[in-house]
């Protein structure tokens, strides 16, 4: 897998989306990731095309595992303990950056190659390190943060342009509140 350093949105979009598939944030609803081919689903939901075979449940536990990991980076309290995290997935597949055209425009842009023969939890660990260590970079730390819908334990990173997203799944936690507040004005009518 190659992948473009200065797309970090994309990175970081994916992290969060995996961050939301744990039983921990969907509560009742169980593991957003119970199989294999969910897995691989997620992936290609995703536009994600790893050089690894097609998932194994061994690589889903290894996904599991990330998942915690990824959260971990997100809850980290300090923009100093998200790029080490950050550091700490990076070496588990990333090699260093190349230059490279795009075909698209002819502009050259870095890339982040991952190892030949990297398992599918190293090679996604790279690309979702390098898009949150990107939202430190260019929109800092202070983007990491936890849903504010009541009894979600969700975490997210914000790549909006505003800055002022709330919500971890905003079609499902957005929409409670919104819900919720529109019940309670109804109510007091």
């Amino acid at each position: 897998m190659e992948f473009p350093l200065d797309d970090y949105a994309a990175g970081a979009r994916v992290a969060t989306d995996l961050v939301t598939t744990s039983p921990t944030v969907r509560g009742a609803a169980g593991d957003g990731l119970p199989t294999p081919e969910a897995l691989a689903a997620f992936l290609a939901e995703h536009g994600l095309q790893l050089d690894a075979p097609p998932p194994t449940a061994a690589d889903l536990f290894q996904v599991g595992l990330l998942r915690r990991e990824v959260r971990g980076i997100i809850e980290t309290e300090t923009a100093d303990q998200a790029v080490a995290g950050c550091a700490v997935l990076m070496r588990r597949a990333a090699r260093g950056p190349v230059l490279r055209p795009d075909a698209a425009d002819d502009r050259w842009r870095w890339h982040v190659p991952t190892a030949p023969g990297a398992a599918l939890a190293d090679e996604l660990a790279a690309f979702l390190a390098a898009g949150l260590a990107g939202v430190v970079r260019a929109l800092g730390h202070g983007r990491f943060r936890a849903c504010a819908a009541p009894g979600c334990r969700g975490v997210f990173a914000d790549t909006s342009r505003a800055g002022r997203r709330q919500f971890c799944r905003p079609e499902l936690c957005g929409n409670r509140v919104k819900v919720a507040n529109h019940r309670a004005r109804q109510a007091v009518r």
